[in-house]
């Protein structure tokens, strides 16, 4: 392991708290690389890795100026969660859907068919898809963390373990967990929906 070259990250982040950007500069320098790498290797997308790695380090500098800074010593590993957040929020954004598939194997959609020329149909399927989305919004921070890379990154469970710092065995769980509350959550929805529509 090569020794770090310069000030300790403390001590720039004091001098940078004290007005010297040269010293934000220096921890930008020291650390762009390796954050760069991590927000690449879950969106896959160059352009997209770049605008967040500016995110990264602007949330950086709104913290440090809001005085909340408080991981002194940690400041890599502070920095790559919020790496690791802002690219996991991308895809909570965006408008990408995954296929999810419950703990029997079979696809949350697999029971519907939908016509292409149906517009009924492709409405009850765009709101499904936004009950997915939601449902998944809803799910505690580490489920919803192992579900976004699983089944929208198609990460394996041993990168998720990597990218999260847990067992496989804990990712695995954190699945199951979720899916068995995505699946609850469709179920109640649906028995409500069909009350709402077949009154008896």
């Amino acid at each position: 392991m090569s020794k770090q070259i310069g000030p300790e990250d403390g001590v720039l982040i004091t001098q940078y708290r004290n007005g010297n950007e040269v010293a934000f500069d220096l921890l930008v320098d020291r650390y762009q690389s390796k954050v760069y790498t991590t927000i690449y290797l879950i969106v896959k997308d160059q352009e997209v890795a770049e605008d967040l790695l500016q995110d990264v380090f602007l949330k950086v500098v709104q913290t440090l100026h809001s005085d909340k800074y408080n991981e002194e010593g940690k400041f890599l590993p502070w920095v790559m969660r919020i790496a690791h957040n802002l690219a996991i929020d991308h895809f909570r954004k965006s408008k990408r859907y995954p296929t999810i598939l419950l703990e029997d194997g079979s696809n949350v959609f697999n029971s519907l068919h939908f016509a292409e020329d149906s517009m009924e149909d492709k409405k009850v399927k765009e709101e499904t898809l936004e009950l997915v989305k939601k449902l998944i919004e809803e799910l505690p921070e580490a489920q919803r963390e192992v579900v976004i890379l699983r089944h929208y990154l198609d990460l394996s469970f041993q990168e998720i373990a990597d990218q999260t710092g847990v067992s496989i065995n804990t990712a695995l769980g954190r699945m199951r967990y979720a899916l068995h509350h995505i699946r609850k959550k469709m179920k109640q929805v649906t028995r409500a929906y069909d009350k709402i529509v077949y009154p008896k």
